[in-house]
C-alpha cells in the first residue's frame, strides 16, 4: 500500500469482499490501519490481529470505539516505548529534549507519549518540529531544532526521514543523543545510514533476535533456518503469527469469527520470552520494551 492510508483502506475492503478473508494479520502503520479499522474491517466485524504500530488509536476502549473490539494488538504501545526512553534520558541528567515527528498518527502518538512521559519529571519538550509522511524535507525542522542545542533528540519517524535528518544535523555540528522508536526499521535504518548509525539508541517492543538463549528467539531461528537473516520485524512477524495459529487451534474445526474473536479473548500465550495476553475488555496483548543502541559495525546492541 506504500504507507497510504487510502490505498490500506482499498486493499482491506478488498481482502475482505474480494478475497473472503477470514481473519487478518499484520497489518503496518498507525493512521492507516486506524482508517482501515473504522471504515472496513471494525464495521465488517473482521479481527486484525497484530499491526506495527503503538498508536493509542488502535488502542481506544471498547466502550469509546466498538471498532476496537476487532483490533488485537500484539507489541506495546508508543506510550511504553517513549516512557522507556524518556526514563533513560532523564536518568542520565538530560533536560533539553526536542522531538522530531512525523506529521502523521505515528509521529502525533509518538510526540504525546513523549509529553506525558516528561510531564512526570516536570519537563516539557524543548521544541517539536515535524516532516510530513513519505517526505525527506528535513531543512525546516533541523533548523528549529538545532538552534535550541539539543542534549537529546527523539525521532518519531521511520527510517529515511530519520537518516536525513541524522545528517542534516551533523553537518549543522549538531551531536545530541538520538533516539528513535521500533517502527523505524532498525535493520533499514543501518543500511541507510552506514557508520552514522553509530550511537543511535532504538526502543524495542520484541526480545533481541539474536539470543538464542531465549526460548522463543531460538523457536524463530530454527523457523526461519540457520542461515541468519533475523531481524526485529521478523521476530514481530513470527510473534503474531505464533497468537493466530495458537487461537486458531483453540477455536477447534468448527469455526467462525466469533469463535475466533473468543479464542483470542482468551489468549495467554507465553512463548518463552514474551508473554501475549488479551481478555474481553483488554486488547494490548504485551507491554515489553527494551532498549538497544546501534554500535560498530551495525551492530545493535542491548
Amino acid at each position: 500500500d506504500g504507507y497510504e492510508t487510502d490505498r490500506t483502506v482499498a486493499n482491506t475492503k478488498a481482502l475482505i469482499d474480494e478475497k473472503n478473508s477470514f481473519a487478518l494479520l499484520a497489518f503496518y502503520g498507525s493512521s492507516p490501519t486506524t482508517e482501515a479499522m473504522n471504515k472496513v474491517f471494525g464495521p465488517a466485524k473482521v479481527p486484525l490481529l497484530g499491526t506495527i504500530s503503538g498508536a493509542g488509536t488502535l488502542r481506544e476502549p471498547i466502550s469509546q470505539n466498538p471498532n476496537s473490539r476487532y483490533m488485537f494488538n500484539v507489541r506495546a504501545s508508543y506510550a511504553d516505548e517513549t516512557e522507556a526512553i524518556v526514563n533513560q534520558l532523564v536518568s542520565l541528567g538530560l533536560k533539553n529534549i526536542a522531538v522530531f515527528y512525523q506529521n502523521d498518527g505515528f509521529g502525533k502518538s509518538g510526540l504525546d507519549g513523549v509529553t506525558v512521559a516528561l510531564k512526570k519529571h516536570n519537563l516539557a519538550p524543548t521544541i517539536a518540529a515535524t516532516v510530513e509522511r513519505n517526505s525527506v524535507d528535513v531543512s525546516a525542522a533541523v533548523d528549529a531544532i538545532a538552534k535550541t542545542k539539543p542534549q537529546a533528540v527523539i525521532m518519531v519517524t521511520l527510517y529515511k526521514p530519520t537518516t536525513a535528518f541524522v545528517k542534516a544535523m551533523k553537518k549543522a555540528n549538531q551531536s545530541p543523543m538520538f533516539m528513535t522508536l521500533s517502527p523505524v526499521g532498525t535493520e533499514q535504518l543501518v543500511a541507510e545510514l552506514g557508520a552514522e548509525a553509530r550511537g543511535i539508541g532504538i526502543s524495542q517492543v520484541m526480545p533481541y533476535p539474536w539470543n538464542d538463549v531465549v526460548p522463543m528467539v531460538r523457536d524463530y531461528q530454527k523457523l526461519v533456518g540457520g542461515k541468519g537473516g533475523y531481524s526485529y520485524y521478523g521476530i514481530e512477524g513470527y510473534a503474531m503469527a505464533r497468537v493466530m495459529v495458537d487461537a486458531l487451534r483453540r477455536m477447534g474445526k468448527e469455526g467462525s469469527r466469533e469463535k475466533l474473536m473468543a479464542a483470542l479473548e482468551s489468549t495467554n500465550l507465553d512463548m518463552g520470552g514474551l508473554r501475549v495476553g488479551f481478555s474481553p475488555t483488554n486488547r494490548q496483548g504485551s507491554h515489553f520494551v527494551e532498549l538497544t543502541v546501534i554500535g560498530p559495525g551495525g551492530k545493535v546492541l542491548k
